[in-house]
């Protein structure tokens, strides 16, 4: 259970969507797409197209920062054990699949998998079988349809399946919006606190038993109550936040120039392990290309202009003047190194 973190506009979140989906369809998996804002099929038809093996190289060469003549550069003795930094992470394995997001995917390709679709409006208005307190008709429907789903094509891991094994994608897109009829996103004591908790309770029970791996998105910008995300946080494997520059002042910042947002990493699984993450480093950032969505380490350039070096002169002049009226003679005058 994979939950994102919503970006201000959700232009990035629903792009890491629609590549969740993509890879499916790419590795023959049966999809499952929920939502309450857009339609499921214009979401399929928005999938980008997967790139071939001739374009993959050139790709991956212009993700790569460290040419040649890098490499023959000579550095500081101090610095030449230690170990090189790549711009992009684990780009020496080979793990999935390039996509092209200024084209889209082929309709032969994507009629290929079987796609089964929740749209929240077309649905009946009949209750559902699913009967649970605090929790609203939306998600009761929709853990409905999902178990049937799992059930009915053959992803019960628990019961031994006549069919061909295969794996079912599920994405949920906006789930806690005021769409599917919750209100944490709009009030700060929700009425229906506990209706998103009880989904994801259920949901988590129906993968653990079940040949199914699930993306839901979460407008965590809109909830205002911090323990909400919290138990969210808690009953997800994998928590991303996406930080947009869209809008912030940060996109004018020339020190962040080459990057579009950060990737904030909340929570990472530790299969049959005891202890934490032990990443090397978090500090992500992401940029969009015009064929590409990369994800790289946060690398901030060195502020080396003369503007910089001028404004701080009149500060290190008042902390000299400071320095030198606590320490009398032993600070020599007024005067102050300029560094």
């Amino acid at each position: 259970l994979v939950s994102t973190e919503e970006d201000i506009y959700g232009v990035y979140s629903h792009l890491l969507f629609k590549y969740f989906l993509a890879e499916g369809v790419v590795c023959g998996h049966d999809l499952f797409v929920a939502s309450a804002k857009e339609l499921p099929t214009n979401i399929l038809k928005e999938l980008p197209a997967p790139l071939l093996d001739n374009c993959r190289n050139e790709a991956r060469e212009e993700t790569t920062t460290v040419t040649s003549e890098d490499d023959s550069m000579q550095i500081a003795w101090r610095y030449q054990n230690f170990p090189k930094m790549e711009a992009s992470p684990n780009t020496s394995s080979r793990f999935g699949h390039y996509y092209d997001i200024s084209k889209t995917m082929s309709s032969e390709l994507i009629q290929s998998i079987k796609c089964h679709s929740f749209f929240l409006p077309e649905e009946p208005s009949l209750q559902p079988t699913i009967k649970m307190k605090n929790m609203n008709c939306g998600y009761a429907r929709l853990l409905q349809s999902i178990q049937k789903i799992i059930y009915q094509e053959g992803f019960d891991g628990s019961h031994p399946q006549k069919k061909q094994k295969n794996v079912l994608r599920i994405g949920i897109q906006s789930l806690g919006s005021m769409l599917w009829g919750d209100d944490i996103s709009c009030a700060d004591n929700p009425e229906d606190a506990h209706s998103l908790t009880k989904f994801l309770y259920v949901l988590r029970a129906l993968l653990r038993k079940s040949l199914s791996s699930c993306i839901i998105t979460v407008p965590a910008h809109l909830i205002q109550n911090k323990a909400i995300m919290e138990r969210v946080t808690n009953l997800s494997d994998v928590v991303v936040g996406l930080e947009s520059f869209i809008g912030s002042e940060r996109e004018t910042n020339p020190l962040y120039k080459d990057y579009h947002g950060l990737i904030h990493v909340r929570q990472i699984p530790r299969l049959n392990c005891l202890i934490c993450d032990v990443s090397d480093t978090k500090d992500l950032a992401f940029r969009l290309k015009r064929k590409q969505f990369t994800i790289e380490r946060l690398h901030l350039p060195p502020d080396l202009s003369d503007a910089a070096s001028r404004s701080s002169k009149p500060e290190l002049a008042a902390a000299a003047k400071l320095l030198s009226s606590g320490r009398g003679a032993a600070a020599g005058g007024e005067k102050h190194l300029d560094f």
